[in-house]
């Protein structure tokens, strides 16, 4: 896949070496020891004190936009940093239709308070909200405007933090049909929502009809192989560890060609963040449900496989358990 050239050049320094001792691992959250780290309380018992927390694609503006849900984990988790990594807000949807209930706008004073209370908050723009980039290096509120950034996490390891749409081949070369691919996706999104309301009063959980048919269509698939590629080889390029990035709308924790690839998700579909802990694992998290909003049971259910950093093979339940 060919890769655009990014405008605004990323720092470099020498590549961090892993160890065969230094593992990363993403574990299921019944293997963690909840007393190793201090925590807030929330309603669900499950919220946490994190060291980064980083979120992407929560398209606020659009009715698809899981906005209530979004807030119920930022009530619940807090952290140092906190990265938006892009499609915060739907720059795109808003243009053709205004939708701006009053739960989209109580994300954006959650998260400004949290700057004022003292979190470091960066935000590196995508393309629905690509309206940001010309403001890169400006401070709104506490929030920081970056075109890309590189992270260091607690345990030394480096990554690329980047929305991703640069390796997008529609967006870069057709908008044109990007807007209506959007469009399709907004009406897939609609239907999404009646299924689901249908789902809720029959005592069925949550399903995304949008989420289910992007892993069964073939040319999906690929579109997403080829995506995780072509974001892994900038990475490598830039002599990081590891990448993190959203755009695709579909939360992934894997090795690939010795990069660790992190796709933080969506707040549309999977209702996903990524979390750095205070050593510095980094694992996804998917916060549900629509029920639990009500009865204040929505919690925090780690959803990422296990992985060894340097030979990429699968962790098994054991391992993860005696590494942690």
């Amino acid at each position: 896949m060919r890769t655009a050239p990014f405008s605004e050049d990323l720092p470099k320094s020498e590549k961090t070496t892993l160890n065969r001792d230094e593992k990363t691992s993403f574990q299921p959250a019944k293997m963690r020891d909840q007393n190793a780290q201090k925590e807030t309380t929330g309603p669900s018992g499950r919220s946490g004190t994190y060291r980064t927390i980083f979120i992407s694609d929560v398209h606020l503006g659009t009715r698809g936009c899981q906005a209530e849900l979004l807030l119920d984990f930022l009530k619940h988790n807090e952290a140092d940093t906190f990265y938006l990594v892009g499609d915060i807000i739907d720059g795109w949807r808003m243009k053709r239709s205004w939708y701006w209930p009053q739960s989209h706008n109580d994300v954006v004073q959650k998260l400004l308070r949290k700057a004022r209370k003292g979190a470091n908050i960066i935000y590196v723009p995508g393309n629905h909200d690509e309206a940001l980039r010309q403001y890169v290096g400006q401070h709104f509120g506490g929030v920081e405007v970056k075109l890309t950034d590189i992270h260091q996490g607690a345990d030394g390891r480096r990554y690329l933090v980047i929305h991703g749409d640069q390796f997008d081949n529609v967006v870069l070369h057709a908008k044109w049909l990007a807007h209506v691919g959007d469009w399709a996706y907004g009406m897939m999104l609609n239907l999404n929502t009646v299924i689901s309301r249908i789902r809720r009063r029959i005592g069925m959980p949550y399903w995304s009809l949008s989420a289910y048919l992007k892993l069964r269509v073939k040319n999906a698939v690929q579109f997403i192989s080829d995506y995780e590629q072509a974001v892994c080889r900038e990475a490598a390029r830039h002599e990081v560890d590891g990448v993190i990035c959203g755009h695709i709308h579909h939360a992934e924790a894997k090795m690939i060609d010795n990069i660790l690839y992190l796709n933080d998700g969506d707040w549309v579909e999977s209702c996903t963040a990524l979390v750095e802990h205070q050593d510095g694992q980094m694992e996804l998290i998917r916060w549900h449900s629509e029920d639990g909003l009500r009865t204040g049971q929505a919690g925090a259910e780690r959803v990422s496989e296990s992985y060894d950093p340097v030979s990429g093979r699968s962790l098994a339940a054991k391992e993860v358990s005696e590494r942690v």
